[in-house]
């Protein structure tokens, strides 16, 4: 049995999956792992969902308001061991009918090259490639997306 729960930050359950979050990344990232790290931190926000199965969390999203009408997706991420399920488009989903309900247009994010799978996932759901918005304009592993809800 699956579930997704909409909850915040404070989350424990979160919390346990973002640092696995975190552990990935920072093999992914390598070098330029501080600087994405400090646009990561998830206090403060209220928008995030936890998918379960059977009562195991194994995956996680959030979004939070980047600028009036526009929310930016964060902290996806999926357990290595049920990868492959249609998750991470789950979760994805949810979040984008949470953030329409919350009153968004347009949803954007950051991924990185070396995620081939999640610039997959997020082109599977209709998200363009745009230009590299701050603070990742530099950056040049950085791959940014929108999507109009």
């Amino acid at each position: 049995m699956t579930s997704i729960k909409r909850t915040n930050s404070d989350d424990a359950d979160f919390i346990k999956l973002v640092a696995l979050l975190d552990q990935d990344l920072a093999i992914r990232d390598g070098e330029d792992h501080a600087f994405y790290n400090q646009y990561n931190k998830t206090d403060l926000i209220k928008h995030a969902l936890v998918y379960y199965e059977n009562d195991t969390p194994v995956g996680c999203g959030a979004f939070r308001e980047k600028e009036p009408g526009t929310t930016e997706i964060k902290r996806m991420y999926v357990h290595s061991d049920h990868r492959k399920k249609g998750i991470a488009s789950a979760i994805l989903k949810e979040l984008e009918t949470w953030a329409k309900e919350v009153g968004y247009t347009y949803t954007i994010l950051e991924t990185g090259k070396n995620q081939p799978e999640a610039i997959n996932l997020y082109q599977k759901l209709q998200y363009t490639i745009i230009p590299n918005y701050p603070p990742y304009e530099k950056m040049d592993n950085s791959v940014c997306m929108k999507k109009i809800l």
